[in-house]
């Protein structure tokens, strides 16, 4: 097959978000030829540069959403009045669609009209060669307006005054950039076999445009709802622009959800948040994120063969691995480790990852003040130097070359969160056969499925408790530590990820009618010409005689057509 990978922010860039599964994925399935068309994010990541590419990524096209340039396109009277009426059509769905996200309801007229209005503004685009100066224009704003102020909007849409609507007109026009594109072509994203988005919302836009143009089926992978993350941003923001903005992504996602063959969650939470907000419950296919096991095998191994023998790791130490932000509550996790110290006197605690961003800077600090205060250095006798009992590093300094040598070191693996979606750290632990201690939030109990303890979060006595039972029983560590290795391995593996992914390719172009007919002399479709398991691989993909109907040839012949000679044909 010819794909269609579309990203946002991540493959084929550097630390781009997701690219790494992506890059799993491509790798993986060399069988087929890969198209990929990425959107970037900032200057910053197209200065990167990209990851080393394997040979079956056959073309690359990027795009950025950070900014648009002014394409030069003047559009006359009847383009002019086009995009008033489409523009409107949107904007007056967005100002009275229900509050997007309350229940699974059937589809309604707003989302009909959004729908319309959408693939409107995608071919005008299309026929006029852009839309950057219209999205742009004082005409967006203007019939913004008309809509917040019409009958029937919402009273947080009527309450609109001049700089929401601003706002909201240059989000929308970040949002809808990708209608510009010239992707839309039959040599560009009409000429795959199938659509894949690596993530929703705007990356998700090309693959709803080429299903509109040319019907190419479109699958939609979700590790994280990105409708969840836009209803949790914007905090400041006024309640017209939160609204209108809610109503924009809410709609934009139900005709995603529509258009798509399938839905592929990675994990029952994400699940959970697509149905929801709509989902088609028969669409939807559970995979779960896939990671290498190669770098733990020699830990996770090593701690199977000490099952039996005593511990030569340090049997009192405590890790914390991930990026430092409040979100990972450290300061839940050090009041919880002052109740550890006072049970287990002996025990010690590494917090190892880097801050992100500025805010996770100011987290850091606080945190390390809070432990030098719940902590003073110690030391063993009135000559030596005091430590303190927490330790903060980064990956890559002494004992913490590598995420497999930080689990080395310790016994007990701690996730702390308060928000979490899929806890890839907590599956790197349960590789290196170490016992965990959770918070129950996000993904974690479907991860760690009873090989570890889980604790309510914002909930230091719990998570002290759960950890002082766990550092006084080497066997019981022991058997969870073995249990989560087994288990990571069974479900988290990239070998599962990418068959399952191969097997859900070939169910969704096995479904697809033919989008490009057999032509005869003559120019005129062939009808039957090509069979329906020509979309699956296997012996009837080779050039065999079979029944051509008399009535579909052009004179007549024989039922059987012999070949006179055999053509080689990649199918895909």
């Amino acid at each position: 097959m010819r794909i269609g990978l579309l990203t946002e922010g991540g493959y084929p860039y550097v630390g781009g978000e997701g690219g790494v599964w992506c890059d799993r994925l491509v790798r993986g399935l060399d069988i087929h030829e890969f198209d990929v068309y990425a959107f970037s994010t900032g200057q910053a990541q197209e200065d990167a540069g990209w990851v080393e590419l394997p040979p079956q990524v056959a073309r690359v096209r990027t795009a950025p959403l950070w900014t648009a340039e002014e394409d030069g396109v003047v559009h006359g009277r009847r383009a002019r009045r086009r995009f008033t009426e489409h523009y409107g059509d949107l904007a007056a769905a967005l100002c009275s669609a229900a509050e997007p996200g309350t229940a699974a309801e059937p589809r309604t007229a707003e989302a009909d009209r959004f729908a319309n209005a959408l693939h409107g503004l995608a071919e005008l685009a299309r026929d006029e060669g852009g839309l950057v100066a219209a999205l742009r224009s004082e005409r967006a704003v203007r019939a913004l307006e008309r809509a917040c102020r019409a009958p029937g909007a919402r009273r947080t849409a009527r309450d609109a005054r001049v700089p929401d609507l601003l706002a909201v007109a240059d989000h929308l026009e970040r949002a809808l950039r990708p209608l510009s594109l010239d992707w839309y072509e039959e040599d560009g994203l009409g000429a795959v076999d199938l659509c894949h988005a690596a993530s929703g919302g705007v990356a998700a836009l090309p693959g709803l445009l080429a299903h509109h143009f040319f019907g190419v089926p479109l699958l939609v992978t979700e590790y994280g709802v990105r409708l969840r993350t836009h209803y949790l941003t914007r905090p400041d923001a006024s309640p017209a622009v939160r609204s209108l903005l809610a109503a924009f992504h809410g709609l934009l996602t139900a005709e995603t959800y529509r258009a798509a063959s399938f839905l592929v969650p990675g994990n029952a939470h994400a699940r959970r948040w697509q149905e929801r907000c709509g989902a088609d419950r028969a669409k939807l296919r559970t995979i779960h994120p896939g990671m290498d096991a190669t770098p733990f095998a020699h830990v996770g191994e090593e701690a199977g063969e000490d099952r039996d023998k005593p511990e030569q790791r340090d049997p009192r130490t405590l890790v914390w691995i991930g990026r430092v932000e409040p979100a990972k509550d450290l300061v839940s996790l050090l009041h919880a480790f002052a109740e550890v110290r006072a049970a287990e006197p002996g025990t010690r605690l590494r917090i190892v990852g880097r801050p992100s961003g500025p805010e996770g800077e100011a987290y850091l600090g606080h945190c390390r003040a809070l432990a030098a205060q719940l902590f003073p250095d110690e030391a063993d006798g009135p000559h030596a130097v005091g430590q303190n009992p927490v330790s903060f590093e980064q990956l890559g300094g002494p004992g913490a070359e590598s995420t497999a040598d930080v689990h080395a070191g310790g016994t007990v693996t701690v996730l702390s969160s308060v928000v979490e979606g899929f806890p890839a750290g907590l599956i790197e632990a349960m590789l290196c056969g170490r016992a965990t201690v959770s918070t129950d939030v996000g993904a974690v109990v479907e991860v760690i499925g009873g090989t570890g303890l889980v604790v309510p979060p914002r909930n230091p006595r719990a998570l002290a408790e759960a950890c002082v039972s766990l550092l006084r029983d080497p066997e019981r560590r022991a058997r969870l530590g073995a249990a989560a290795r087994s288990r990571a391995l069974e479900l988290f593996s990239v070998e599962q990820n990418v068959a399952a992914f191969h097997s859900l390719y070939l169910e969704t172009v096995a479904r697809t009618p033919v989008r490009r007919p057999v032509l005869g002399g003559a120019g005129d479709p062939l009808p039957f010409a090509v069979p329906a398991e020509a979309h699956v691989p296997g012996q009837w993909t080779e050039p065999t005689p079979r029944a051509v109907p008399t009535w579909a040839a052009e004179t007549p012949e024989p039922l059987m057509e012999p070949v006179a000679e055999p053509v080689t044909e990649t199918v895909r």
